[in-house]
C-alpha cells in the first residue's frame, strides 16, 4: 500500500540566519538568546548557499532565526535570493519592525513576513514571550508592516495554556488583516522541552485540529495547521481537501502537499550550515561547508530513509493516511529515540493491521493514496 518512494522535490526551505534574538520563548527550538553566536555563516557564504539552492530548484526560502532581523546583511541576502528567482519570506517576532525597517523588507524582495502572536492579548503573549511589551512591540511592526504594504501571516504555538484562546487568536488575525494564519503544534525540543507539561494530550490534539478544520470552512483568510501532519488526514476523511480553492491554506494546496514534509519537500538550515529534515528534528544530514546544497539533499541517508515507507514502523507504517500525513519525526525522535517510529500523538488507528495489509504493489480501495 505504501511501498513507493515518496516524491523529493524541495519545495520550502527554512534558513536559519542567525540563531541570535531579542527575547528568550519559553517555546524556542534552538534556546535561542542574543547571542553573538560563533560560526554563523558569512556573507559570501550565505550567497553561495542561495545559489546552489537556485542551481536545482525554487523552493521558498524562510528566512528565520533567531530573530533574523539581527542579521546586518538581512536585506542583501533577501535582495540576492530574490534576484536568483527565489521566494524570500521572512519569520520575525515583530518587536524590531518600523515603518523603515518594512519598507526596507519590501524594497529587498521579502515576499511575505510572519509575525508570531502566541496569545490574543499582552497579558498572555508576554507571558509565553517571557517580555514584558512583546504583544504591544509586535502590535507596532505589524502597523508598520501594513503602512509599508506588505503581506504578512500570524503564527501561533499550540499548547494546552492557550489552546482554548485558538478561536481568538483567529478573530485577532482577521481583525488585523492578515494573509493567513498557521498555528504550530507545540514540538518538545530546545527549550520546548520545558513546557513538555503544557504538551496537549493526543485526544485534545484531535479536539484542536477537528475545530481548526471547522473554522477553516468559514474563517475569511486562510488557515494552515503545521508541525500537525493528522490535519490532513482530517482533510481527506472530511473530504475537503481540494474543494476550497485557494493559493495557500487551502483547497488545492492541501491537495497536494502533505503533513510532515521533513527530508520530502522541506528542509532546515541551521545557521552553521547544518541540514537537517526540519528545524525540531536535529539530525545532521550533511553540512553545506562540506558537501553542496544538492548533494545532500538529494543523497542523505535520513532523507533517503524519510523517503522510503517501508523505513516506517508502528501504526505509521501500515495507516492508510501514510502518505497525506507521515507522522511527526521529530515528535517520535524526541520521545522514542526513532524518528521512523509511530507518531506518538495519534489517536486513530489504521482501518487494517500490519498482518492484514495487501501484499507490496497493491493499494488498499479508497485509500487516499
Amino acid at each position: 500500500m505504501n511501498s513507493s518512494p515518496l516524491p523529493s522535490t524541495l519545495r520550502m526551505v527554512a534558513w536559519e540566519v542567525t540563531r541570535s534574538c531579542n527575547l528568550s520563548c519559553i517555546h524556542c527550538r534552538a534556546s535561542a538568546e542574543k547571542g553573538p553566536y560563533a560560526g554563523e555563516l558569512s556573507t559570501e557564504e550565505s550567497k553561495n548557499l542561495l545559489e546552489e539552492i537556485a542551481a536545482f530548484s525554487r523552493p521558498v526560502v524562510i528566512l528565520t532565526g533567531g530573530e533574523p532581523l539581527l542579521r546586518e546583511d538581512i536585506y542583501e541576502l533577501a535582495a540576492y535570493g530574490d534576484g536568483l528567482g527565489l521566494r524570500m519570506v521572512l519569520a520575525t517576532n515583530g518587536t524590531l519592525v518600523t515603518e523603515g525597517i518594512a519598507r526596507r523588507m519590501r524594497e529587498s524582495g521579502i515576499q511575505r513576513v510572519s509575525i508570531s502572536l502566541d496569545g490574543p492579548d499582552a497579558e498572555s503573549h508576554d507571558a509565553f514571550r517571557q517580555m514584558s511589551g512583546a504583544f504591544a512591540g509586535a502590535m507596532t511592526g505589524i502597523a508598520a508592516l501594513k503602512k509599508a504594504g506588505m503581506e504578512f501571516q500570524v503564527n501561533t504555538t499550540i499548547t494546552s495554556t492557550n489552546r482554548h484562546q485558538l478561536s481568538a487568536m483567529m478573530d485577532l488575525a482577521v481583525r488585523l488583516g492578515a494573509a493567513a494564519h498557521h498555528i504550530f503544534l507545540l514540538v518538545p525540543t530546545g527549550r520546548g522541552r520545558d513546557l513538555a507539561n503544557q504538551a496537549i494530550s493526543a485526544q485534545d490534539y484531535e479536539d484542536t485540529l477537528q475545530a481548526f478544520h471547522s473554522a477553516s470552512l468559514t474563517c475569511p483568510i486562510p488557515l494552515k495547521a503545521t508541525c500537525a501532519p493528522h490535519y490532513y488526514r482530517i482533510l481527506h476523511q472530511k473530504g475537503s481537501a481540494g474543494k476550497r480553492p485557494s493559493t495557500e491554506g487551502h483547497g488545492t494546496l492541501h491537495a497536494v502537499t502533505r503533513g510532515c514534509l521533513g527530508g520530502i519537500s522541506f528542509c532546515f538550515i541551521s545557521h552553521t550550515g547544518q541540514v537537517q529534515p526540519c528545524g525540531y528534528l536535529e539530525l545532521n544530514c550533511g553540512n553545506i561547508r562540506k558537501a553542496g546544497f544538492e548533494m545532500i539533499w538529494k543523497n542523505a541517508a535520513v532523507f533517503q530513509k524519510l523517503r522510503n515507507p517501508e523505513a516506517f514502523s508502528g501504526k505509521c507504517g501500515h495507516c492508510e493516511f501514510f502518505r497525506v500525513c507521515g507522522g511527526c519525526r521529530a515528535r517520535a525522535y524526541e520521545l522514542t529515540g526513532d524518528y521512523l517510529a509511530e507518531e506518538p500523538f495519534c489517536i486513530y488507528e489504521p482501518a487494517r493491521k500490519a498482518a492484514a495489509l495487501p501484499s507490496r504493489g497493491e493499494t488498499e480501495p479508497g485509500s487516499p493514496e
